[in-house]
């Protein structure tokens, strides 16, 4: 069972006290709540398809009794009972399914989370962070307030290795170069400095063209984008066929054939359930992005 009550800062951190005799943790989460945990969760609910991959990652898929209608990874998360979206999830159906913990994310709507905590319901709430690192943080917390923090350890390590191999293959590279991110079906629409995805290009030894604008999400300026030059276009689309349909928008009605990328087809698809979901993937869409920009580097694996 998890109980909260409200608490002064921002970062989580793990007591120890004793309750009735008994040694408890106090959870706090990052929007300042704390958690008394007095025994593992039973039942429960996830508000975000990277919180639902990180539960299953750690082992508690049969715990999970509800995810958003997004939630598609693992295979099993489509079989459980759908609560809505993150912005907009049915307060009924996550009433009725009893859950005593709830795990909320930023992409939730703050209101949303106040009110869940104005019924009394046992919700924690986790900041999605600008950085690779941050996946090892939100699933160290995870584990935590689940109580599985020796499975979350294993996990952590685990993609810590993936991600350092990566890293030790692009060692030594001087050549950064210029990318364009755009999503499917938006326009020109770009990620800027404060963007998770601008330090998935960070780390993969590009250079985002809009990397210096202090902003999340953005349009693009089509003369910008011209004058700018980038050497490759990644397209983040959930599905191959979006990715085309998009590709062939960039060559041929979007003015842009004399940029680079476009000359030299260097037009990539890139996953948008890895890229854009901080869990346990984020490194496999790292890996894809290293080899997209760097292949040289990877040409002697088999």
């Amino acid at each position: 069972m998890i109980r909260k009550k409200t608490q002064a800062g921002f970062l989580m951190f793990v007591l120890a006290v004793p309750v009735f005799g008994v040694q408890n943790k106090i959870i706090i989460d990052d929007l300042g709540y704390s958690h008394v945990i007095d025994s593992p969760p039973k039942r429960i609910i996830s508000l975000a398809p990277n919180i639902t991959e990180i539960l299953f990652a750690l082992g508690l898929g049969e715990k999970v009794v509800g995810v958003t209608r997004y939630c598609d990874y693992p295979r099993e998360a489509k079989q459980k009972e759908k609560i809505g979206g993150m912005t907009n999830p049915s307060l009924e159906k996550i009433i009725a399914l009893n859950p005593d913990l709830i795990v909320g994310f930023q992409g939730n709507p703050l209101r949303i989370l106040k009110r869940l905590r104005s019924l009394h319901l046992p919700v924690f709430a986790i900041e999605m962070g600008k950085t690779i690192e941050s996946v090892f943080l939100i699933i160290n917390k995870i584990g935590a307030i689940t109580q599985k923090e020796e499975i979350a350890k294993i996990l952590i390590q685990s993609l810590k290795n993936k991600y350092a191999k990566i890293q030790s293959a692009l060692q030594g590279i001087q050549h950064k170069p210029k990318v364009f991110i755009t999503l499917h079906g938006m326009g020109l629409w770009t990620c800027g400095k404060d963007s998770f995805i601008d330090d998935l290009v960070r780390k993969a030894k590009g250079s985002n063209i809009a990397g210096k604008i202090q902003r999340r999400w953005l349009p693009y300026n089509r003369e910008q984008l011209i004058h700018e030059d980038p050497e490759f276009i990644i397209i983040i689309s959930n599905s191959q066929e979006e990715f085309s349909k998009t590709k062939e928008w960039i060559k041929k009605k979007a003015h842009l054939e004399s940029i680079r990328a476009v000359e030299k087809e260097n037009i990539y698809f890139l996953d948008a359930n890895l890229a854009t979901r901080p869990g346990p993937r984020i490194i496999d869409a790292l890996d894809h992005l290293a080899r997209i920009l760097h292949p040289q580097y990877f040409e002697t694996e088999k």
